[in-house]
Parts: C-alpha cells; structure tokens; sequence
C-alpha cells in the first residue's frame, strides 16, 4: 500500500488470502518437522487501527528455497487436512500454493528483503 511506501518488490509482490501464521506453521512443521507450538511467533513491525504489519520469520523463508518436489508434496498434503478460514483446502491447492511461496522466497532472497506480511481485520 501507498501509507506503507509502496511494493519493493514491484508488482511480483505476493498476495494471498492465506493467513501468514498458517503459512508459517504450513513450512516449519510440514518441511522441518517443528512441533506447532514451537513455531516462532510473527513479529509485528506496524500496528496501526485499520491494519497491520508483521515479519515473517527467516526460518519459515529459508526452508523453501532448498527443498525439491517430495518435500512440497509431503508437506501440501499433510497441510491439505488443516482447516484454514475457508476450512480444509485440495492438496493440489496447497501445492501450488508453497511453490508460490517457494518462487517468492527466492526472489525475496535474491532481492535482499525481509518478508512482510500486511494483516487486517
């Protein structure tokens, strides 16, 4: 947004109605293994009335650069049970989903930027 200076990124920004810690948990306890109650809290960087803005950790990032296809398999089906806002979603879905975000991952690596994530009610 504008009041947030605009997409570095330019228009390959990544936008999803996924929420941000359900991704997180989608990559660190389906691709590392990590107890969901130890998945890392988002860190919020903006607090404003009508939104939000948080980081996502490196450690959700990180891991989806290097993994290949069974790995995002695995994980999309794993993750195809878990309900989300809309309730459980295909594995198909999930798996285009964290290759999305895989594409994403590299490109903000190769950019240098931190993921951000805007959040509102």
């Amino acid at each position: 947004p504008e009041e947030l200076g605009g997409d570095e990124l330019g228009m390959n920004g990544m936008f999803t109605k996924i929420k941000p810690e359900t991704m997180a948990a989608m990559v660190l306890t389906g691709i590392e293994g990590v107890p969901l109650h130890k998945v890392p809290p988002l860190e919020l960087v903006v607090l404003h009335p009508d939104y939000a803005v948080v980081k996502l950790p490196m450690t959700v990032v990180d891991p989806l650069r290097g993994i290949g296809e069974e790995a995002v398999g695995a994980a999309a089906f794993i993750w195809s049970t878990v309900p989300d806002r809309g309730g459980p979603r295909d594995a198909f879905n999930v798996y285009q989903l964290l290759h999305e975000w895989q594409d994403f991952s590299h490109r903000l690596h190769e950019a240098g930027h931190q993921p951000y994530c805007l959040v509102w009610p």
